[in-house]
């Protein structure tokens, strides 16, 4: 029996770390699959010698060893119950690429999309690019043969491998190559368990009954994307087995193999040139299903390099998602579902020739009611917009959700359509109208069932709905996984697939390379039940979970925390773009991670038997690196809005626990700061002496915010003008805690900016945004302020008297936290749609005319932008250049730059200084020290303004500041 014992002796003898609390083994337990289970310890090997010595106490001690990478395997492939292995954050290192060979060695660790970063300036690629691949490992994508939009024009992950280097069952290394039949026999001589491996597998395919076997129980050898099972069908082209190929290699055996026969620790992959760089994506329109793939056998007679497919259920979920709704600006009317067919050449006049003849032989056949061509960045976001399909439907609200029990079949293209309308028909039977999506021109759609899991009746229909198509898949002669892995949703299902015969082979072959049964059990041979050990209980009662904050469009935070798929686009790296997950990019650990936090969520309200579920240190340990940038809320495809959730949950934790003297505190700050605004000189001596920071728990390292020598409000009473004729109308000016007491230099250039662009500013008696009790979690106060505001400002803000804000942070909460905490829904509601950043504000006057170029001086400056993570998530950054572009002679772009890692006062908190840091690093630092001198740049946020200071010794302004620095009077 595992002891605590034994797992601190383990602990002892790895270089890497072992995590066996709760917490761990709670974020462990799932993948973006629908199963659930908890595993005893996790360990993040830092070296082979760490690998080999869990694989050797797994043994020992009777247990399954799991790899995983970036755990967004879809059919429960990186979950069980022994060690789960990690290589995530150690095992990310590119070894090495060989030109002459057009190969690239690489650790399991390694991104996709980091590694073809790495291959470009060489001119090559790593072709397989799944919808994950700014975050999928190549660990992962081995372990699932992964394709991706790039199959159809070169090949999926088995056709790459040239080497493995793995460890096997008895904690051996051992290297998978390419072998010729002499050496490959020459492999089988000997005791160890790799020569047993050969023999085995020499003897099993050497055997005629069982080539005949394979060759006509496995899927069709057109069908290019096939996961059934382990690819024995492959090896069999080998010369050695008959076939014609020179060479064999054991390497492809193992890809698709999802960690069950050896753990991978390096992996060496031909690459292919880069392909042609003028593309042209021809999105065509469709009034129903069955007309966009009968289409795509039209279509593919064509060159083309992607086709792919998106339904109306996905592109329905894109019109309420922050981020995808501007990747919907191509789509005509209301289709039924789109083709992305995509072209490409050297140069653009053939591109267009290509698009062209493929339009015309749409037409011919009278496929699709309209056909729209996209060019450069606008193919990447239509990209884009089908790599978030899965995590769309994740946004879906309620219980009934888009279950993958059938997400991944493929078959001959060519019977593809009737194969889709057997599956249509057979789903109407089931009162389903399923959701498809993905690679029609590699005749595999994901389909997607829309089920509650948590109902009896559709766990039921679930496994019905699995079989018949099996049946179906079976008929056709495809492969039930075309990409995904048989894992736990399909395993049980590989000997009806393949035959009993067959199945018993890869029982056999499994056996060789893994005697103690120990790498990855239950996933392929002997699988588990397809509708056991699923994250949500079958039947079970719904807890009822009370919440100061309204989450009814979620239907409650419980299902607001279940709309996390686990598709882990939380675990992308800042080169891919975004802000999210800042804490993650980081530490480079799972509990940093947006989804993290809402699986973390999920368990406890789900599980605990506490009467205050929220009262668990495992949930403050999962969010207390969240800085509530919001980046999820918008990034995230799901809308997991943890910022959100955070809020809630340090209430809920607080009343229980108590509020800190610090977090009083900082929540407090609006308020103490009209104390200390009355003697600032002697406030500001004060706060930054060592012992009041040492006292507060304030970083030494940070000063402490200075106030002004008068309030924003006390110069606006001394200097508003008289009543005079404004030609642009009057708005109101929201006066937020951080530009009344900080940033008072800021609000008089928007002042005087607005004013002398002919526009009356009044400032009215209101209260702060409530930001700093939002973000400690002192929500009665929070929602005291917002009914105050949502009252006074109800009657006066009006479509042609908006509210304009400076801070995005407190501006913003009227569109966001107020609708969730003022009992004036209604005017919460007509008031968030006229509360707007004073960037926002700009850029609808520039457009309205109302604001000209003519203004402003024509005096070169160059700006460069700095987004605030609540303007980037919940307004635009666009908003900023479009006002700071407008005087003629302004050169503005915008910075690639995430978060800043400040974050109110979390960058201020000693424990949290250096990640803060950290977080600045990761993106934003370096681009401001590669900014030469003389470039201002722009940061709306003040926090983003004082840790670009901090870190850089840089000072950034505000964009108002600057435009009133261009102001010609």
């Amino acid at each position: 029996m595992l002891t605590q014992s034994h797992l601190e002796q383990l602990a002892s003898e790895l270089e890497g770390t072992l995590l066996y609390d709760d917490l761990h083994k709670t974020l462990y337990s799932t993948d973006a699959s629908v199963y659930r289970i908890r595993p005893n310890a996790v360990a993040l090997p830092k070296s082979t010698a760490d690998i080999s010595r869990l694989i050797r106490f797994a043994a020992e001690h009777n247990i399954s060893v799991t790899p995983r990478t970036a755990g967004t395997s879809l059919a429960g492939q990186a979950v069980g119950d022994g060690l789960v292995i990690d290589v995530s954050k150690h095992f990310t290192k590119i070894l090495g690429y060989d030109a002459e060979k057009k190969t690239v060695t690489v650790q399991p660790g390694v991104i996709r999309d980091e590694l073809n970063l790495f291959l470009k300036p060489h001119g090559v690629f790593f072709a397989p690019i799944t919808s994950t691949s700014n975050r999928a490992m190549i660990g992962g994508m081995v372990g699932n043969n992964s394709s991706g939009t790039t199959s159809i024009r070169y090949g999926v992950t088995r056709d790459k491998i040239a080497e493995v280097k793995a460890i096997l069952s008895d904690g051996t290394e051992v290297a998978f190559g390419e072998l010729t039949s002499a050496e490959f026999i020459e492999k089988t001589k000997g005791d160890s368990l790799e020569n047993k491996i050969y023999k085995s597998v020499y003897d099993e395919l050497s055997v005629k009954e069982n080539q005949e076997e394979i060759i006509k129980e496995f899927p069709k050898p057109e069908i290019h994307r096939r996961n059934t099972g382990y690819a024995v069908d492959i090896l069999l082209r080998s010369e050695l087995f008959g076939g014609t190929e020179p060479t064999i290699n054991i390497g492809k055996l193992l890809c698709g193999s999802e960690g069950t026969l050896a753990f991978t620790t390096e992996v060496t992959l031909k690459v292919d040139d880069l392909p042609p760089p003028y593309s042209i994506m021809v999105v065509a329109h469709y009034h129903t299903i069955q007309e966009s793939l009968e289409s795509v056998v039209v279509a593919m007679k064509h060159h083309l390099y992607t086709c792919e497919m998106i339904d109306d259920t996905i592109l329905d979920c894109t019109k309420t998602n922050r981020e995808h709704i501007k990747n919907r600006f191509f789509l005509v009317g209301e289709p039924k579902a789109i083709m992305l067919f995509e072209v490409a050449s050297h140069n653009l006049e053939d591109a267009e020739k290509q698009a062209d003849a493929l339009i015309a032989d749409l037409e011919k056949h009278n496929f699709g009611y309209a056909s729209v061509k996209l060019f450069g960045a606008d193919i990447d976001k239509a990209n884009e917009l089908r790599k978030a399909g899965l995590g769309l439907l994740g946004s879906i609200v309620g219980d009934d959700k888009a279950a993958d029990s059938i997400e991944d079949t493929a078959v001959e293209l060519s019977d593809l359509p009737a194969y889709i309308a057997e599956f249509s028909a057979m789903m109407l039977r089931h009162g389903q109208e399923a959701i498809y999506y993905a690679h029609a021109g590699a005749g595999e759609l994901h389909l997607r069932p829309v089920l509650n899991l948590k109902k009896t009746s559709d766990l039921k229909l679930f496994r019905t709905i699995a079989t018949e198509v099996a049946h179906l898949v079976k008929k056709y002669r495809g492969s039930l996984s075309g990409e995904h892995g048989d894992g736990i949703v399909r395993g049980e299902f590989i000997p009806f697939m393949i035959g009993d015969k067959n199945y018993e082979l890869l029982k056999r072959i499994k056996l060789a390379f893994d005697p103690n049964s120990v790498l990855n059990i239950g996933k392929i041979v002997n699988a588990l039940k397809m509708d056991e050990n699923h994250r949500v209980v079958s039947g079970r009662v719904e807890p009822d979970i009370k919440t100061f904050q309204d989450f009814s469009d979620s239907l409650g935070i419980l299902r607001a925390a279940e709309k996390c798929n686990g598709s882990g686009d939380c675990r992308k790296m800042p080169s891919a773009g975004g802000a999210m997950c800042p804490s993650y990019r980081a530490t480079r650990n799972e509990k940093e991670t947006t989804r993290a936090r809402a699986n973390a969520l999920r368990e406890y309200l789900t599980y605990s038997e506490k009467e205050n579920k929220f009262d668990q240190k495992e949930l403050y340990e999962v969010f207390e690196l969240c800085v509530s940038c919001k980046a999820c809320a918008s990034e995230c495809p799901s809308n997991v809005d943890v910022a959100t959730l955070k809020a809630e949950f340090l209430y809920q934790y607080q009343k229980a626990n108590g509020f800190s003297t610090r977090n009083k505190i900082f929540a407090n700050n609006a308020k103490l700061n009209k104390m200390g605004s009355k003697f600032p000189s002697i406030t500001n001596f004060i706060s930054n002496q060592s012992l009041v920071k040492k006292t507060m728990g304030i970083a030494p390292e940070r000063q402490v915010p200075l106030l002004a020598k008068i309030t924003f409000r006390k110069w606006y009473q001394n200097n508003k003008p008289a009543a005079t004729d404004f030609p642009n109308g009057r708005l109101y000016l929201f006066v937020d805690e951080f530009t009344n007491y900080y940033d008072v230099n800021i609000g008089i250039d928007a002042f005087e900016l607005l004013t002398k662009l002919g526009y009356q500013v009044l400032v009215v008696d209101h209260e702060e945004s409530g930001r700093t009790y939002l973000s400690k979690g002192f929500l009665e106060e929070a929602k005291k302020i917002a009914n105050h505001n949502v009252n006074i400002f109800k009657d006066l803000v009006l479509a042609n008297a908006p509210l304009i804000g400076i801070e995005p942070s407190a501006i913003l909460t009227f569109r966001d936290e107020y609708l969730r905490l003022a009992d004036d829904k209604e005017a919460a509601e007509n008031l968030s749609r006229n509360a707007f950043t004073i960037e926002e504000f700009f850029k609808k006057e520039i457009i309205d005319g109302k604001i000209t170029a003519d203004s402003f001086s024509e005096e070169t400056k160059e700006i460069k932008i700095h987004g605030h993570c609540h303007q980037k998530s919940l307004s635009s950054v666009e908003a900023t250049f479009a006002m700071l572009n407008l005087p003629k002679n302004n050169t503005v772009t915008i910075y690639n730059s995430g978060c800043c890692g400040m974050a109110g006062s979390f960058g201020y908190e000693k424990e949290h200084y250096k990640v803060s840091m950290q977080m600045g690093e990761d993106t934003l630092f370096p681009k401001v020290r590669n900014t030469a001198e003389n470039v201002k740049i722009a940061a709306a946020g003040t926090s983003c303004r004082h840790q670009i200071y901090d870190g850089t010794k840089r000072e950034a302004q505000h964009p108002v500041s600057i435009l009133r620095s261009c102001l010609k009077f």
